[in-house]
């Protein structure tokens, strides 16, 4: 008989654990390997997974660190795991995901299952319809500054399994590995980027943020998006007072609000007089301000209301571009619309939720440049724009479910 195992962690574990991150894919940690060199000898890999958290001596590599640009100029640093280490910290995620998901916050919407930041946006535009007064909340550096000794001890308050302690103190100390092989040591925070970061980060800010506004402020709601996150008051005063009380709260939890980019703003319609010079903040990719709506009688009001930020707006176009479609002339118009149609749908189910018109200029961008293809590809259309939108309008016109966007609206050529 082969010697016991001090933790019991089972085999099934581990394989639902390897399916979850196969489904996501993912680029490759500091070794290199990717998913599909990884599932080369997947029997041998899994096994030894098992067999290290099992025995207790699993060690998780360094995270290879990448630096992504931020709108600002500045970047922000993602921690990738290995792939080996992506299927052990979803072990334990599973392990974990369950017990505190009965202790969130109803109004914390990041990543949990059955949550979603559209469900977010479209609370904020109700209580915003409420409520005067927003203050948009901003964390500096949230994930680089999580306090290891308060968010182990939120942990050991929903569990006592001894592996799971284990592993994710060793996850927190883990170092990065920069794009020149240094080390870097990390006395505080959680990897954007690992599998386990967005649990943790959850149920830190569920104690240094949700817990303590129900308990110090339950007449104020809020929604929160991992760190992102906006408060709704009634009252000037009563949004500057809740300023003052959080940053001394994130104090005391070793975080720092970014006093910059914290704003009050006022939420400003048809029936609300006061004058205020901040009118407009984004939440999770929309810009509330206020904004000019119908009712169904036909007659127009000023409703404060979420659409489609310009900084979202710029990133869909940068992405179009980047396809460069209007090179890909040996592929027909039919190829084109399988590549883009997956991310269009993607964009239209989200973006398109509220305020829906606000779509329509942006996606005129990808018919400008399906009428450039046309007319590299047409010899009949070359140099011929005008002509090349024309044919194009045709197209969608007999067959507007060919492309995702076709179907918002009716496709005006030319615009």
């Amino acid at each position: 008989m082969g010697k016991a195992k001090p933790f019991c962690i089972s085999k099934r574990e581990v394989w639902e654990a390897y399916k979850q991150v196969k489904a996501n894919q993912g680029a490759a940690g500091v070794d290199g390997q990717s998913i599909a060199e990884f599932e080369g000898n997947l029997k041998n890999n899994l096994f030894k997974i098992w067999n290290r958290m099992s025995s207790g001596s699993y060690f998780p590599p360094p995270v290879r660190r990448v630096e992504i640009p931020k709108d600002d100029g500045r970047k922000r640093p993602l921690g990738i795991p290995t792939v080996a280490d992506r299927i052990a910290q979803t072990v334990v995620k599973r392990y974990l995901e369950p017990i505190l998901e009965n202790h969130f916050h109803p109004d914390s919407y990041g990543y949990r299952p059955g949550k979603s930041a559209i469900e977010a946006v479209g609370v904020a535009r109700q209580r915003c319809w409420r409520n005067d007064w927003v203050l948009d909340l901003d964390i500096k550096g949230f994930f680089d500054s999580i306090d290891h000794g308060l968010l182990l001890k939120a942990v050991r308050r929903h569990t006592d399994c001894k592996w799971v302690l284990l592993y994710i103190e060793r996850w927190l100390k883990a170092p990065g590995q920069s794009e020149d092989g240094g080390l870097i040591h990390r006395e505080r925070g959680t990897p954007q980027g690992g599998v386990i970061s967005p649990l943790l980060a959850n149920l830190f800010l569920h104690y240094a943020f949700d817990k303590w506004m129900q308990r110090n402020f339950p007449q104020i709601p809020f929604e929160r998006y991992a760190d992102d996150g906006i408060c709704h008051c009634r009252s000037k005063a009563e949004a500057e007072r809740l300023r003052e009380e959080i940053e001394r709260r994130f104090a005391e939890c070793g975080l720092e609000l970014n006093l910059q980019k914290t704003k009050i703003i006022y939420c400003k319609d048809s029936k609300r007089r006061f004058d205020y010079p901040e009118r407009k903040f984004d939440f999770l990719g929309y810009t509330f301000k206020p904004r000019t709506s119908k009712t169904r009688q036909g007659s127009y009001f000023v409703s404060f209301s979420p659409a489609i930020s310009n900084k979202a707006a710029k990133s869909i176009r940068d992405t179009m571009r980047q396809w460069r479609l209007h090179r890909q002339t040996d592929k027909s118009l039919d190829d084109l619309a399988r590549i883009s149609n997956p991310v269009i749908r993607g964009w239209i189910n989200y973006y398109g939720c509220f305020y829906k018109s606000a779509l329509y200029p942006i996606f005129q961008t990808l018919n400008n440049i399906l009428a450039r293809w046309a007319s590299r590809k047409y010899k009949r259309l070359r140099h011929r724009q005008r002509r090349a939108h024309h044919w194009l309008q045709r197209i969608a016109h007999g067959q507007h479910c060919l492309f995702a966007h076709w179907q918002l609206s009716q496709f005006k050529a030319g615009q």
